[in-house]
């Protein structure tokens, strides 16, 4: 059975929104006549980047509680509450055959209001350290989709489905060899790539790591793709100066190319980024984010670390072994090929397609 109607709620970050477009892209691959709305956090990235993908949002006035600032958290309530509100609404008038909830602030209220009424849900988990909305929701879901092993200390096991994080087509289908990646960045297609992502916003220590190390990572015959974000801008811009083998940028926008280009990567560890790397076979340095809900990041990076599939550098230490760490695996290829072969074991692929052929079987037996 196709799927006519579908509610998709979520986002916050690219770590939720990205995995979020990949299932509703495959859903219209199976039926291109598929109704589809996202439900959003008002003022989150999901409101610009939905709508550039092509698809319909609605945003809820839902945010998240402030740990540190707990007077702050009245406001907090009442946009709660206020979120509910709409959020049944958007039930009522939508009728959707399922609600899919990838994380996020959103799709808490949404998925309880499409489980209250009778909708059945289905939930996309891409850490292997659940967030706290997945959570909450998993007693009443009809398939908890999961990328990690083990996850049945959080979710009712009978529920849970091994489908992966669903990644961006382009990232698989760019099929430049590493030298024409190279070429085409404006690298020496000869000579080794590193490759540096922190995120959209940057990540302010693994700048901070670059900029103290770069003297050292550039000594030997090494060249750097460096993603600073828009909050290392200024820093990436300073280090980098009349460098030749360094480029900074604060975004980049071909993904694809820089993946296939580079020798090895420096990362965050969210899970997006992990899937990516793991279906793509590539060596990295993980340095995972502390500033993350029940330090996740790191979690996902020791999945990765305890199989000999990455190595990890925590974030306290990136400044002082960051530019060691890169150094001995640039100059010993055979560690980078290990570490490729191990994360290559634990990709899962096409998991956007599993997710929309499971929400399919979910409706036809409602």
């Amino acid at each position: 059975m196709t799927l006519n109607r579908v509610l998709i709620s979520g986002g916050g970050t690219g770590g939720h929104i990205f995995p979020a477009l990949s299932i509703a892209a495959a859903i219209k691959r199976r039926n291109p006549d598929a109704e589809i709305l996202f439900v959003g956090a008002l003022g989150r990235m999901e409101m610009e980047k939905v709508p550039a993908a092509g698809f319909e949002i609605v945003g809820l006035p839902v945010a998240g509680f402030d740990r540190k600032r707990l007077w702050r958290n009245f406001g907090v309530l009442l946009k709660l509450w206020k979120s509910m509100r709409r959020a049944r609404k958007i039930v009522k008038d939508f009728r959707p055959d399922i609600a899919i909830g990838v994380g996020g602030y959103a799709s808490g209220p949404t998925l309880k209001a499409a489980q209250k009424a009778g909708v059945p849900t289905l939930l996309q988990e891409q850490n292997s350290f659940p967030g706290v909305t997945n959570k909450l929701l998993a007693k009443n879901a009809k398939a908890i989709c999961v990328a990690y092993e083990g996850t049945e200390r959080f979710f009712p096991a009978e529920s849970i489905v091994l489908t992966g994080n669903p990644v961006r087509e382009a990232l698989l289908t760019n099929k430049l060899s590493p030298a024409e990646a190279k070429q085409k960045l404006g690298f020496d297609p000869a000579r080794p790539l590193v490759l540096v992502v922190g995120g959209s916003l940057g990540a302010r220590t693994i700048n901070e790591a670059m900029e103290a190390g770069l003297d050292k990572m550039l000594d030997g015959n090494t060249q750097i793709m460096w993603q600073t974000g828009r909050n290392g801008e200024e820093t990436g811009r300073r280090a980098a100066e009349g460098r030749k083998d360094v480029k900074a940028t604060p975004f980049i926008t071909d993904m694809a190319t820089a993946y296939r280009a580079a020798d090895l990567v420096v990362s965050r560890a969210g899970a997006c980024s992990i899937s990516e790397l793991q279906l793509l076979g590539k060596p990295s340095v993980l340095v995972p984010s502390p500033n993350v809900a029940e330090d996740h990041q790191r979690k996902n990076a020791l999945a990765l670390a305890d199989r000999d599939a990455a190595v990890m550098v925590l974030d306290c230490d990136a400044v002082a072994q960051l530019p060691d760490t890169v150094n001995k695996l640039m100059a010993d290829e055979a560690a980078r090929k290990r570490l490729s072969e191990n994360i290559l074991k634990m990709a899962l692929a096409d998991s956007d397609t599993k997710i929309a052929e499971i929400a399919e079987k979910i409706v036809t037996k409602k």
